[in-house]
């Protein structure tokens, strides 16, 4: 029998994106073990379970509805944890892992969490500025807009969200926040129309808001320790495969895959020959076909980097 007729359907719940190049590229061996640190829908984790024979695979999610699609999958080789990926080593541990043949990470946002209006996720839908992804945690995109300081807005829609104008979006929530409090995604919307590029608004409001899950969910940071960390739990040979879908995190990748590290210049021994973990398997980024692109518009600006584990 095979894992498939166990598996259950994958659902409407997320559309991934490049499904098959993300497998692929993990050279799939059947009795292997491996991680896919953003469940999501499923979508991924499905299609190596049927992959798999002996093998073993381990996601993680720290969402709660990615949770509730987990429990449908019925398969001994399937392990769900439902925690934030920086914290991969922990319980991968915690499972009896302590190597692994191949990591897969799509960070992108999912389909279910932009199209459900109670996240605050998108810009198309009215609903609360909240953004977290996991609920547990008690900082929302409101408490961002409405507590910290103008400097801080700044900073953020600055390096977050790659805007133009951030310091001018900073001061204008600053001053509208002391008549009204920010607590709905059209409250931010309307406050920041008047400095949005003419007939690009939603290209800005979709920069404004990446701004504020980014800061909200503590992304960078997340990705920095899972990055280091999966190149501790990964075997020679293994591979760690990444889907990216802006700039920010896109450099960071590429950085850590040909550098062994998020920030800084790759590390040399002593005679000067550079220390680094992986080899670079997709010199360039793999990017969606345009037919993809036209089924799935998240799939435009996604960007998938491959590395493989070389021997220390």
């Amino acid at each position: 029998m095979t894992h498939g007729s166990q598996l259950g359907s994958g659902s409407s719940y997320h559309r991934p994106v490049m499904l098959e190049q993300c497998v692929e590229a993990l050279n799939i061996k059947p009795d292997g073990v491996y991680v896919d640190v953003t469940f999501g829908g499923g979508g991924h984790s499905l299609r190596i379970l049927e992959q798999l024979r002996e093998g073993r695979l381990i996601a993680f999610d720290q969402d709660d509805d990615a949770r509730k699609e987990a429990e449908k999958i019925k398969s001994r080789s399937f392990t769900f944890c439902q925690a934030n990926f920086m914290y991969l080593k922990k319980y991968l541990k915690l499972n009896g892992v302590t190597e692994v043949d191949g990591i897969l990470a799509d960070l992108g946002i999912s389909s279910h969490q932009i199209d459900s209006p109670e996240r605050g996720f998108s810009t198309r839908f009215d609903g609360p500025l909240d953004m977290r992804m996991d609920k547990n945690i008690t900082q929302t995109a409101a408490g961002v807009l409405n507590e910290y300081p103008e400097e801080e807005l700044h900073k953020i829609f600055g390096m977050y969200g790659e805007l133009k104008n951030a310091r001018t979006a900073a001061r204008l929530v600053a001053q509208q926040r002391v008549n009204k409090p920010f607590a709905r995604t059209e409250d931010l919307k309307s406050a920041l129309r008047e400095i949005a590029p003419r007939g690009k608004e939603n290209k800005y409001f979709a920069q404004v808001f990446q701004a504020l899950r980014i800061e909200v969910n503590d992304e960078m940071k997340a990705l920095e320790n899972f990055l280091h960390q999966s190149g501790e739990v990964l075997t020679t040979g293994g591979r760690l495969v990444i889907m990216s879908y802006h700039s920010l995190e896109d450099r960071m990748v590429k950085n850590y895959m040909n550098k062994g590290k998020v920030f800084g210049d790759v590390e040399k021994d002593f005679y000067g020959n550079e220390i680094k973990p992986f080899e670079t398997v997709t010199r360039k980024p793999i990017e969606a076909s345009e037919e993809e692109i036209s089924e799935n518009s998240r799939a435009r600006s996604a960007k998938l980097r491959v590395a493989e584990k070389i021997e220390k």
